[in-house]
């Protein structure tokens, strides 16, 4: 059995030393880079030879690539590196890990084509001058031979123990045994759907009701399917903290109940949260975990391969005794776990780590999509940008003289764009052509003063220049993808007004597409996936794709539904609503006393019957989600629904308590959702009703009434965990009565409309 490694794979690897040295220093866009390696070839003669593939093997290893370039004429391999600014400021350990990728190929080349010897170069393409620097060396097939044996040498111990451990998991995955004995009703058709996806390399749609046990039943059959189908990784992505907690949880059940599974489960956190030192820089001048970390990195990785669960407070322990970076020992780690569990972003947005090593490496992965419904809004935010005219203006006041004259220029134009606008929002068919080249003047200049200060980066200028390069990199999607770019006008006084300029993407299923059909199979699973068109249109899912809709496994009789025609939540019926809803709240939880949630569309409405019923009804315990809530005051909130407890808990649609949280038997006994959760009707969202009108025929639907309507079912969601629940829910509004609406609600509620308000006890 051999072991497969990417070349850059194993060069990083064995030739990384030194300090984690992330000092910001602008580098080329990937489009950038593509087109100065595009650029160096064109200047070679016919004979060149580009992206050429090697392979080579030493004993167990077989080590992969391809060459930027090889010329015959010269007998001269080259590799290419594409950068900005001053080259003599490229850290030695840098350097050093480009000519060990540069003479692991020479020698791949030199074996392939039974060559005596090479000349190797290091070609640094300047993609601003476009001025080339070659370093160039010649070498024996022996020597470079030798050092690729030396490489191989230092890997080999550590892919021995891959590959050991690759065959116990595999082993274990086959004999994996479901950890509850049995499957619970609708459990196992969704798990055999997904193990029959998975080993038939095709896309899953799996709509499947909330308290099936959706997380174990999806993640068991990707694990069993893992030996058979090869699979390298198994990713489960999740849209906010709950979803990935309960991976883990999930994985720990799976440990509790198989002792000793060889499994390597590995939590992604966000940098921000896993960094120990939020005040220093990422070097080793300024941080102590940073200096020497490749030195002290075998050592952590070693005793990080031996703890099965790595979830953010095991990295962080493990990182801390080997005095390591945490977040960069968890990048690190990602390359050797099994199941790997993070947000979304690190998979589908522009710059995923997942998604980039996977490239690399060319990973065999499956991935999960938990609660899919989530990927609609965080797709489009990952692949749109925005800018505040505000920012510019802090930054232009303290900005390096070097600095002045293009940040003048970008505001002059930026001006320009709202000096006629009359009203505050206005959208525009096309992308301002003055605008953009300020932009990237702009950009350019600032990306030239950091490299030429790289230790005086300034925090406002460096926000700025991120926010800047978003912008331009959305901005070379806008002609081939569906976008809105529109201008928010704020009148400061009479001669002076501000703007943001937004680009946002409409349909993010062309920019998801590629990433779902890079992985052998993508498992998309939520309770909400209806309509099924809607989310195959906007997520971009293969055609090929299968759609599964789990049956319930709850009887009608579990849940009373009752429709609450009598009232309108409507904002311009809002005050009018408030006494009954008390009155309706009141009433129910004196008939039946416990624990409920009650929905509204935003916290002022929310802060305002909560208000009433305090007033009208003391007696009734009430709590309240607040805007901003951290993980530690959500998890209070949540603490309040105790089992055989009594109270109301008040919290917005679509917030942190509307989907992904568990509260079982006593602990939740109904919920009052008094809104139909449709998006606010606003000049943005009656913009992109026309844009989803113009592509699918249904720009209402597409824009209010489907997503309105899945945070409805999400909410309601909640009551009903188990087969042993029962509970109440009242969908407040004279609007759930129509019949377009009722369709979209599950097809196992057994809705009752009520007459009047007191009936729905």
């Amino acid at each position: 059995m051999s072991y497969r490694i990417a070349v850059r794979a194993l060069c990083e690897f064995s030739a990384k030393h030194g300090d984690l040295d992330l000092r910001f220093t602008p580098s080329p866009t990937a489009q950038e880079g593509m087109q100065g390696h595009r650029t160096v070839a064109a200047r070679r003669n016919p004979e060149y030879q580009s992206e050429v593939s090697l392979e080579g093997q030493h004993g167990p290893l077989l080590v992969k690539g391809r060459a930027d370039g090889y010329d015959p004429r010269q007998n001269l391999l080259e590799e290419i590196k594409t950068f900005r600014g001053d080259l003599s400021r490229m850290p030695d350990n840098h350097r050093q890990l480009h000519w060990a990728q540069a003479k692991v190929y020479g020698w791949l080349l030199c074996q392939s084509r039974q060559l005596p010897g090479i000349r190797v170069a290091l070609v640094y393409f300047d993609i601003h001058s476009e001025e080339e620097t070659a370093l160039v060396q010649e070498y024996s097939a022996g020597q470079l031979q030798a050092f690729f044996e030396q490489q191989c040498a230092i890997f080999l111990d550590w892919a021995q123990q891959q590959l050991q451990h690759r065959a116990d998991r595999d082993r274990a995955c086959r004999e994996l045994a479901f950890p509850h004995g049995q499957f619970r009703p609708g459990q196992r058709h969704l798990a055999e759907s997904v193990y029959k996806a998975v080993s038939t390399g095709r896309c899953l749609l799996a709509q499947a009701p909330t308290g099936i046990g959706k997380t174990l039943g999806t993640l068991f059959p990707m694990l069993k399917a893992m030996a058979p189908q090869q699979l390298d990784k198994v990713l489960f992505l999740t849209a906010k903290t709950p979803g990935r907690q309960l991976a883990l949880d999930a994985a720990r059940v799976l440990f509790a109940e198989h002792a000793g599974l060889p499994l390597r489960v590995l939590e992604l956190v966000a940098r921000d949260k896993a960094c120990e030192y939020p005040d220093n820089a990422c070097h080793g001048e300024s941080c102590p975990l940073a200096k020497g970390f490749y030195q002290r990195l075998p050592a952590a990785r070693q005793a990080a391969s031996q703890v099965p669960l790595l979830d953010r407070q095991a990295l962080r322990q493990l990182a801390l005794e080997h005095q390591v970076c945490p977040y960069y020992l968890s990048q690190e780690m990602a390359r050797w776990s099994d199941l790997v569990v993070a947000d979304y972003n690190y998979y589908f947005d522009f710059t995923a780590l997942l998604f980039g090593l996977a490239q690399a490496d060319q990973w065999r992965l499956a991935v999960l999509v938990d609660e899919a419904h989530n990927l609609v809004e965080r797709g489009r935010g990952m692949y749109s940008a925005s800018l505040d005219q505000q920012q510019l203006a802090q930054v232009r006041k303290n900005a390096p003289q070097a600095l002045k004259s293009p940040l003048q220029r970008l505001n002059r134009e930026w001006n320009a764009l709202h000096k006629d606008q009359v009203a505050p929002y206005q959208a525009h068919g096309c992308l301002p052509g003055a605008w953009l080249k300020a932009l990237g003047l702009c950009v350019a200049a600032i990306g030239d003063y950091f490299n030429e200060h790289p230790q005086g980066l300034d925090a406002a200028v460096q926000g700025l220049y991120f926010e800047l390069l978003q912008f331009a990199r959305v901005a070379e999607l806008f002609d081939e993808q569906p976008f809105i770019f529109d201008v928010s006008k704020r009148t400061l006084n009479a001669r002076r007004s501000l703007s943001r300029l937004s680009l946002r993407n409409v349909v993010p299923a062309a920019l998801l597409r590629p990433r779902l059909e890079a992985a052998r199979s993508v498992v998309l699973f939520s309770a909400t996936l209806e309509p099924q068109h809607y989310y195959r249109d906007l997520l971009g899912v293969p055609d090929s794709a299968v759609w599964l809709d789990v049956e319930s496994p709850f009887a009608a009789a579990q849940l009373d539904v009752h429709i609450v025609s009598q009232i309108s939540t409507r904002y311009a019926r809002r005050q009018a609503s408030l006494v009954p809803i008390v009155e309706l709240m009141a009433g129910q939880f004196a008939a039946r006393p416990g624990n409920y949630l009650a929905f509204f569309s935003s916290f002022e409405y929310l802060q305002q019957v909560a208000e009433l019923l305090a007033r009208k009804h003391p007696e009734i315990p009430i709590w309240l989600q607040s805007r901003g809530m951290d993980e530690s005051l959500r998890e209070e909130f949540l603490q309040r629904f105790q089992a055989e407890g009594r109270g109301i808990g008040f919290a917005v649609l679509g917030g942190a308590f509307g989907e992904g949280i568990d509260l079982p038997g006593s602990r939740l006994i109904g919920a009052f959702v008094a809104t139909l959760g449709l998006p606010q009707l606003n000049a943005l969202n009656e913009q992109m009703k026309q844009r989803m009108g113009a592509l699918f025929g249904a720009g209402y639907d597409y824009t209010y009434l489907y997503p309105g309507l899945q945070k409805v079912v999400q909410a309601a969601g909640r009551v009903i965990r188990s087969q042993a629940d029962r509970g109440v829910l009242m969908l407040i509004d004279d609007r759930f009565a129509e019949p377009r609406v009722r369709r979209l609600l599950p097809r196992w509620w057994a809705i009752a409309e009520e007459e009047t308000a007191q009936d729905c006890q």
